[in-house]
């Protein structure tokens, strides 16, 4: 346990579960209060009885990231019950499920992974900077991917896409609002083994495709949910704070090779 985040109000998208979870705990174990995000509600109920069933400094919350009421009503809520929004962690997003090869790529399969990884996050920051702006600051991050900026291993064009934007929405809201003291940075894992998805298509590669895909990576081995939060953390902390604009890849190196 820390207090670099110490009774900062902090909300997490996408943090029922997986990597999302482990951002919010991270967040927590700082001492951050943490508003779990999802839109599945027993999930959310779950997260947040799992940080801490009896603590005053966790939140539980249903909401659909491509729904602009939903969130302008969390965001409302939040700043009222706890005074305000130090910190937003955009985590919600990933493939959802869409096929990655390009001729099976339907329009909907676009919408969707376009619409919650990008259009979500969006829509969050849109809500949530007022509230910063108005106590004088407060710190984004947003989750993007190694494949914005490099390709995508188990994801299609339209993950690749979605992220690439995300990265494009972290510098233009950080030129635009770093005179107000927001900060807003992103943060790209390589592939995390964290989700049902990602588990199952590692767990069914042979051992020489598995062997294959480590070899691509300088430090030899898959990153953990925590490793990500680390830098989560680091980026919504004081620590950080003289940086903004900028992606931190977490990726063992791998786009080296």
């Amino acid at each position: 346990m820390g207090n670099r985040l110490k009774n900062r109000v902090s909300i997490v998208t996408g943090a029922a579960r997986g990597m999302g979870y482990a951002i919010a705990k991270a967040l927590y174990d700082e001492g951050a209060r943490v508003v779990v995000v999802d839109i599945d509600a027993e999930a959310v109920a779950k997260a947040a009885t799992s940080l801490n069933p009896d603590s005053a400094r966790v939140m539980g919350r249903k909401v659909d990231v491509t729904s602009k009421e939903q969130i302008q009503d969390l965001t409302r809520e939040v700043a009222t019950a706890w005074g305000g929004i130090d910190i937003l962690v955009n985590n919600a997003g990933g493939a959802l499920f869409t096929p990655h090869i390009l001729g099976d790529i339907e329009e909907k399969d676009w919408n969707l992974v376009v619409d919650v990884n990008l259009k979500g996050a969006f829509l969050f920051c849109q809500a949530t900077i007022p509230a910063m702006e108005k106590q004088g600051g407060g710190a984004i991050v947003n989750i993007s991917a190694l494949a914005a900026h490099w390709r995508a291993s188990l994801a299609g064009v339209q993950y690749t896409a979605a992220k690439a934007g995300v990265e494009g929405l972290t510098r233009q809201l950080a030129y635009d609002w770093g005179k107000s003291g927001i900060r807003v940075n992103a943060v790209a894992p390589t592939v995390t083994l964290t989700g049902d998805r990602v588990k199952s298509l590692w767990e069914s590669k042979s051992e020489e495709e598995k062997k294959k895909v480590l070899s691509a990576i300088p430090l030899g081995r898959m990153s953990t949910p925590a490793e990500v939060a680390a830098v989560v953390v680091f980026l919504a902390s004081d620590e950080s704070s003289y940086v903004t604009g900028i992606t931190i890849d977490v990726s063992g190196g791998r786009y080296l090779r």
